[in-house]
C-alpha cells in the first residue's frame, strides 16, 4: 500500500480502537463518550472567525456539527498517523513497533489540553472542568488507547500486506 493509502488506513484503525475503548469506558465505569457534536459545533464557528468560546455547549448550533465533529475526528486521526509516518518512515509499516506509536499516541495529548479544550471553554488541560484531574488522566488514557491502536492498525496492515 502506497504512504496516501497506509496514512489514511492507520489513522482510521486508530480511531475506531478509541472510540471501541470509549464506548468501552461508557459501559463499564459510566465515563460519557465524547459529544462530537460539540467538537463540530467548535469547527463550524471556526468557519465563521470564533475560535474561542465560554461555553461550547451554550454556544449557537451548527448544522451538520454531529458529521462536522465525527469528520473532524476521524481526519485528526489520519493526520496524527500522517505524523508518525513522517517520522518514523515508510518503513515503518513493514515491520510496525510499539514505542513509537505508543509515544506519539500520548504525546497527542498536546491538541486536546492545548488548543481543544480551551477553544471550548474548559481551559487549558481542562482545568475549568468540575473534575480536572480526572479529565487529564482520562484524556491521557484515551490518547495512550490511540497509539496502543496505531501500533495495532499498522500490525494489520502487514498482515494484509503479507510482507
Amino acid at each position: 500500500m502506497d504512504y496516501a493509502g497506509s496514512t489514511i488506513f492507520i489513522g482510521i484503525g486508530a480511531t475506531l480502537a478509541t472510540d471501541l475503548w470509549t464506548t468501552v469506558r461508557a459501559r463499564l465505569f459510566g465515563v460519557p463518550v465524547p459529544d462530537w457534536g460539540l467538537v463540530g459545533r467548535w469547527f463550524g464557528h471556526m468557519a465563521h472567525g470564533q475560535f474561542h468560546h465560554e461555553r461550547i455547549a451554550t454556544a449557537e448550533p451548527v448544522r451538520g456539527e454531529r458529521a462536522i465533529g465525527w469528520i473532524a475526528h476521524y481526519l485528526t486521526g489520519i493526520v496524527f498517523a500522517g505524523v508518525l509516518l513522517a517520522i518514523c518512515g515508510p518503513a515503518w509499516t513493514r515491520q510496525p513497533t510499539l514505542v513509537p506509536a505508543l509515544t506519539l499516541g500520548i504525546a497527542t495529548v498536546a491538541a486536546p489540553f492545548l488548543l481543544m479544550q480551551p477553544g471550548m471553554g474548559a481551559g487549558i488541560a481542562a482545568r475549568r472542568t468540575p473534575r480536572p484531574n480526572t479529565a487529564r488522566l482520562q484524556s491521557l488514557i484515551t490518547h495512550a488507547v490511540f497509539g496502543l491502536g496505531l501500533y495495532a492498525a499498522g500490525l494489520t496492515l502487514k498482515l494484509f500486506s503479507g510482507e
